[in-house]
This record gives structure tokens, sequence and C-alpha cells, in this order.
């Protein structure tokens, strides 16, 4: 399957106010592609659109809430309406909830769920009744947190297991069909967005990070990439990779980390913000794409960028494998 360049796209990208969403629209239209951003946020979304088209770029904001099918099916008009259609959807829309299972309400599951769960289903199957036809790329930004649970974010990551397992199900769906429509699952681990801060907050404490804590230009990059070149599945960090290998290894281990992991989502010396922005938008963490995390965030990961490029990893450990040969039977004849 062949995607169109970048710079001859139209991308759709929700949860574009902040976060891995606004660092993929920025990314996206400063390499050329026309962008339609879509969030709960629609003046902080005015405002953004309207950077990028101060710039150089092509952009148009939608309000939409990703939970409701019919404002994900109004983007999708507008994409249409001003742009002729769209090429590739990103479903990045995506909230968390930090505190005991028990202790949340069922008002805050969910809306949670009504958000990371209903909206990429809401989203995907919107997207792919226009690409069907056309062409394209669907992107889901799922989580390391689709492969493994953490406590104290319990409904986060069935949120994001289910995320997975509709991913995985409309791809095969779309390959019986013959459709020609790509499906990746972008999985990243601790990235540095507002994310913590927008949390609904049970804890005694302002949520931070695990670390290693990577940034969200590293999240954008790899879903770019899967806009041209099909990916079936991303891990954005190495750390993630090795985690859900180890859980698949030792599970029973990994249930032995809860303490450590819950001590680790608990920043020092920070009192909580409870209510965040699940049930309406915060004003003062859109149009931001970095946090606050303390800590050192890394610049990039070699792993990701590695895996993108399968092909060339190979060919390099090849020839840096040939090059140990030949130096050791250099060595022997000496």
């Amino acid at each position: 399957m062949r995607h169109k360049p970048l710079h001859e796209q139209t991308i759709v990208i929700t949860g574009a106010s902040s976060g891995i969403g606004l660092a993929t629209a920025r990314m996206a239209a400063a390499r050329g592609a026309r962008v339609v951003l879509a969030a709960r946020s629609a003046a902080a979304l005015d405002e953004i659109a309207g950077s990028i088209v101060r710039a150089g770029g092509r952009a148009v904001a939608v309000g939409a809430d990703v939970g409701e099918r019919a404002e994900v099916e109004a983007v999708a008009a507008r994409a249409v309406a001003d742009f002729g259609g769209f090429d590739t959807w990103v479903n990045a829309a995506g909230l968390t909830v930090y505190g005991p299972l028990r202790a949340v309400s069922p008002e805050d599951h969910e809306r949670l769920l009504r958000t990371n769960f209903w909206g990429t289903v809401n989203g995907a199957l919107v997207a792919v009744a226009h690409l069907a036809r056309r062409g394209g790329a669907l992107i889901n930004v799922g989580s390391v947190a689709s492969d493994l649970a953490f406590p104290f974010q319990g409904m986060y990551s069935a949120s994001k297991h289910a995320v997975k397992g509709f991913t995985d199900a409309l791809r095969m769906e779309l390959r019986h069909e013959g459709a020609p429509v790509s499906v990746t699952l972008i999985k990243p681990t601790s990235i540095d967005t507002p994310l913590p801060r927008r949390a609904r907050n049970y804890m005694d404490r302002e949520p931070m990070l695990p670390p290693p804590v990577y940034p969200p230009e590293e999240v954008a990059h790899a879903i770019l990439h899967a806009a041209v070149h099909p990916t079936r599945d991303v891990f954005v960090g190495g750390a993630g990779k090795l985690f859900a290998a180890g859980k698949e290894f030792a599970p029973g281990a990994f249930d032995h980390l809860a303490p450590a992991i819950i001590a680790l989502q608990k920043r020092p010396g920070r009192p909580r913000r409870p209510a965040g922005a699940l049930h309406a938008p915060d004003a003062a963490d859109t149009g931001h794409i970095r946090g606050d995390q303390p800590g050192y965030v890394m610049r990039t990961s070699a792993y990701t960028r590695a895996s993108l490029h399968p092909v060339a990893l190979a060919a390099g450990l090849g020839l840096a494998a040939a090059s140990l040969v030949i130096l050791g039977r250099g060595r022997s004849q000496s």
C-alpha cells in the first residue's frame, strides 16, 4: 500500500489543542500538509489554526467533542468542504483519571471511556467511510497502557486496551474487504505533555509521569511517518517496548511493581488539582505541547527511530557484523 507524500496530504487530527495532537498538527503543517484541527476547545483551536496560517501553512479548526458521533461527522464534513476530503485521520484525543478504581465516580469512568474509547471508535468509523473510497491512513494513538496495566490509572489502561482490540479488529476487517486503508496503532510511553495536569485527580498529590519520559515531537514524528509509510504498530520509547516484552514473559513480576508504579505517579511537594479537564476544557493547559514534568526528558528515542526504518537498521547491523568479521580475520592473520 502506498500513500501520498506528506506535502500532498490533508490530515485530520483530533485532540489538536495540546500535547501530541498539537505537536502533530504543527509538524504536519510545517512539512506542507493541510491540517484540520479538532478538539473541544474551539477558541484555542482558532488561535492555533491562525498561527499556522500566519506561518504560511493551511489549517482549519473545528470545535468538537469526539465522544459525540455527530460532532465527529461534522469534522469530516468540514475537511471535505474546505479541502475536498482527507488522506490521513489521526485519533489523538485522550484524557486520564488518577486514583484507585473503587474511589473514582461512575461519571468520571464513563466520561473517560467516552473520550478515549468511543472517541477513537467514532473517529475511526467516520474516517474509514471516507478513506475506503479514496485510500489513506487511519492512525489511532493508543499507549504503552494498551499492553500494560497501571494501578491508579486503571480505567485509562482499560480504555487503551480497548482501543488496541478495536484497532486490530478493524484492520483485519478492512484487509478482508480489500480496502486501501492502512491502520496504525501508536503506543507512546511516558510523554511530556500536559496530560497529568489535565487529569481528574483523586490522589493526595499532583500526578506526574514515571520515567523515562520522551518528547511529544517523537510521537508526532512516528504518526507522520505512518501517514506516508503504512506501519502496523509503533512503540514510542524503547522503555515501553522493554516493559511490554518483560510483562509477557513474567506477568506476575510486573504485578509486584504496583507500589513503585503508584509512587512514581505522585509528584513530590505538589498539592493535587482535582478537577482537571475531564468534563470540560481547561484553558490553562490548551495551546501547550509540553507539560512541566520534573526531571530529565529524553531528546529522542533511538529505538523508535530504528523501528520505523527496519530495513536500514538490518542493513546497518549486517554491515557492522561484516566489519567485525573482516577486522577479526585481519587480526588473526597478522
